[in-house]
């Protein structure tokens, strides 16, 4: 019997087949679509940064030519430093490689980990583009139910390892249940991890907007991290620079030996404009990025404080932080029909449960996922009046 292609053997894009739902539907001016449904910013990169990019177009005549397989060398030395200094360890630039976007951070990882019919972990509800991936490498999604509060358990994890696993995958804060791992939960994993062999991928695409401040884990203060954490990170969240396509993978050199051969054969290199891009607003956006991050904790304050009226509807709140608020639903309907009603019936975007788990999983149905970095704090209290005055 004939293998299906690769691409056959995931599901399709979440965000692009609800951008199909909006097909058809229009939407009165005194009710515009409130469209949650993605995790990314709306706006351009800042007026400085832009200025600054329109320099390096007309200056840099290297920012037009291939670069370095692995990254900007000075982009990599930035983020070598910013780690360091962040958590509190060693990280050195020949440990950092620059991807195009997290994504393919992920991909390239996993590329170096898995063979056909190898498992990675991944707690439930996780991050789709991961399963999708993992599905298009011949890799098997072994899912891990997180507990109370979304956060996932070392023991838990145990119990699932095989001769088969290769990686356990976390994401932090979390996407899409928004909550912020503890660091013991996260110190757990890695010692599990290491004494199983297997690899600990943490996905930090939103560190910039956890709440909590000061050193956040101790992955890397130990001396010999990289025998098994891989970091993975996006430039896209922090500095607005989606469409630029810039991440960052962080790892053994060893690691990153097997990531060139990955990197040289699907982009040659990373985007030269965005790796300069970020460059720059590593080196001076510090303070506006501070503020990004008081009105991204502010919108998360804004969820909590005008949640009561859902709850007394019967909604529960699984998850708030970061971009996202992850929702359990009171109706007697799936959430991905819930999810296509509220376009119409309540001029809402928003993504349904069942795209974050396993079809089998009987929680997706009754789960939401509100991404809410586009929406201010009216935005908010509009969202919610909405959803408490719906009815399917």
């Amino acid at each position: 019997m004939r293998k299906l292609p690769r691409t056959e053997m995931t599901f399709s894009p979440p965000v692009m087949e609800a951008r199909r739902w909006l097909d058809g539907v229009t939407h009165p001016a005194d009710r515009p679509l409130i469209n949650v449904s993605q995790a990314a910013p709306v706006d351009a990169p800042p007026q400085p940064m832009l200025e600054a990019m329109a320099q390096i177009v007309l200056t840099d005549p290297s920012a037009h030519l291939y670069g370095p397989v692995l990254g900007l060398p000075d982009l990599r030395a930035e983020v070598a430093a910013r780690w360091s200094r962040d958590y509190a360890g060693t990280v050195t630039p020949a440990q950092v490689a620059i991807t195009s976007g997290c994504n393919q951070a992920f991909a390239a990882a996993i590329s170096t980990l898995c063979a056909e019919g190898d498992e990675v972990i991944l707690p439930v509800p996780y991050y789709f583009n991961h399963a999708m991936w993992l599905d298009m490498a011949g890799a098997v999604t072994v899912p891990l139910q997180a507990g109370a509060g979304l956060i996932p358990s070392a023991a838990d994890a145990e119990a699932l390892i095989t001769q088969r696993t290769r990686a356990i995958v976390l994401v932090s804060p979390n996407n899409p249940g928004g909550v912020e791992y503890p660091a013991a939960t996260l110190s757990a994993f890695r010692d599990l991890c290491r004494s199983r062999g297997i690899a600990l991928i943490v996905d930090e695409t939103y560190r910039d907007f956890d709440a909590r401040s000061g050193v956040v884990h101790d992955l890397f203060t130990d001396p010999h991290w990289d025998d098994t954490l891989i970091q993975l990170y996006s430039f896209s969240k922090a500095y607005r620079l989606t469409g630029h396509r810039v991440g960052a993978i962080t790892a053994s050199q060893a690691r990153l030996a097997e990531v060139e051969k990955f990197l040289d054969t699907v982009a040659i290199c990373p985007n030269q404009l965005g790796q300069r891009a970020a460059l720059w607003g590593m080196r001076n956006l510090d303070q506006w990025l501070a503020g990004e991050r008081d009105e991204i904790l502010d919108r998360r304050a804004a969820i909590i404080d005008h949640f009561p009226q859902l709850a007394e509807k019967g909604w529960k709140i699984l998850g708030c932080g970061a971009y996202f608020a992850y929702l359990q639903h009171p109706f007697d309907i799936a959430s991905d029909d819930l999810a296509q009603r509220l376009v119409a019936g309540a001029g809402i975007l928003c993504l349904p449960g069942t795209m974050f788990r396993p079809p089998s999983d009987p929680a997706g149905p009754r789960e939401l996922r509100i991404a809410f970095a586009n929406i201010d704090r009216a935005g908010v209290a509009e969202l919610f009046a909405r959803l408490a005055a719906y009815t399917p």
